[in-house]
């Protein structure tokens, strides 16, 4: 079968950073789907995995955590699934990656895709919506108000394919402000178009300008990225027992002392956590997927896919991965077949 790896890290701009390559067809085994992929989309981790991951010598590293396919075969222990289903999931990152004609996955981490979408619309859903439903719902609890705070959640990175989702999930699923934070007109314009309150500008101070909207002290803060050139706002925006959640890796250390006087709690999410773990609730995610396209199909949620660049290759990839490098995307990329 056709795959895309890479057999080192390099800079994407390396001719090898990403290659076309021949791979077995795997087999389903165990709790295991395998997925004919019809489309994927590109997320930062994949970026950050092709330029600093090893590979063992005389092997390839295939990325890709988020895909929508067609349930070709099924292992022996599979309950949820059959073969024909269309379905929608991101995978686990010690496992090889989707981007490859077919691919094996777990079932308890994959769901039904949305009936409404197409294949490319769906596949720009799974890795951003189980992030930001996991770090808002399981780790925030942002259905928990917190006492004497301005019942609101400010989303750093609000343009981003997290904060897209994310925006959508709160103004549906909750009664929270919503304030999302993007550095270009057209990034707070789209902010706007998916439901947020307010949206500010992240190239500025961000604690001056949420005073500036004189309501209060948000309860929540969700940070996508820059977590650490955020942090000091972070800590004089919030209220006293608020509570934050980041998704990103800041390249400066975090000192946790420094959330002690407000009593903040801190969540780190990472969706990769329960297929890795192998966790008692890893059938989670299988639920949420399900509601989100129970969502979708409603009309409550829509795709965040901004963008298609065309089949699954390594010239593609490379441009996608360029581009999520950029820091300058909205929403979501995506490539569909091979």
């Amino acid at each position: 079968m056709r795959a895309v790896g890479f057999n080192m890290p390099q800079p994407i701009t390396s001719e090898t950073s990403l290659i076309d390559i021949e791979l077995p067809m795997p087999e389903a085994k165990g709790r295991d789907l395998l997925v004919e992929i019809k489309a994927v989309s590109v997320n930062p981790v994949d970026t950050k995995v092709r330029a600093s991951a090893p590979v063992e010598a005389g092997q390839h590293r295939i990325l890709g955590y988020d895909a929508a396919g067609i349930v070709k075969a099924v292992g022996p222990d599979v309950k949820l699934f059959k073969p024909g289903d269309e379905v929608y999931y991101a995978g686990a990152i010690n496992r090889p990656g989707t981007n490859a004609e077919y691919h094996l996955v777990d079932e308890r981490i994959v769901g039904f895709k949305p009936n409404t979408l197409s294949f490319e619309e769906a596949a720009a859903l799974p890795l951003t919506t189980i992030t930001a439903y996991e770090a808002l719902f399981h780790r925030m609890k942002i259905q928990d108000k917190v006492a004497g705070a301005w019942n609101a959640v400010l989303i750093i990175g609000g343009a981003g394919g997290v904060g897209s989702i994310a925006i959508q999930l709160l103004r549906e699923l909750s009664d929270v402000t919503v304030i999302g934070t993007g550095s270009r007109p057209e990034t707070q314009d789209w902010i706007h178009s998916l439901g947020a309150h307010h949206a500010l500008d992240h190239s500025k101070p961000l604690a001056k300008q949420l005073a500036e909207l004189a309501i209060g002290a948000p309860a929540f803060v969700f940070s996508t990225t820059h977590t650490d050139e955020h942090l000091k706002d972070i800590l004089e925006l919030i209220a006293p027992q608020g509570r934050v959640s980041l998704i990103d890796d800041p390249k400066e250390p975090i000192d946790l002392r420094s959330f002690k006087s407000k009593a903040l709690s801190v969540h780190w999410e990472m969706m990769f956590a329960r297929p890795v773990w192998q966790t008692g609730d890893m059938i989670e995610q299988h639920k949420l997927l399900n509601h989100v396209a129970e969502l979708v199909d409603a009309g409550k949620i829509r795709t965040t896919l901004d963008e298609t660049l065309g089949t699954i290759n390594a010239t593609n990839l490379k441009k996608a991965h360029a581009l999520i490098e950029s820091n300058r995307t909205k929403g979501k990329i995506v490539l569909s077949g091979f």
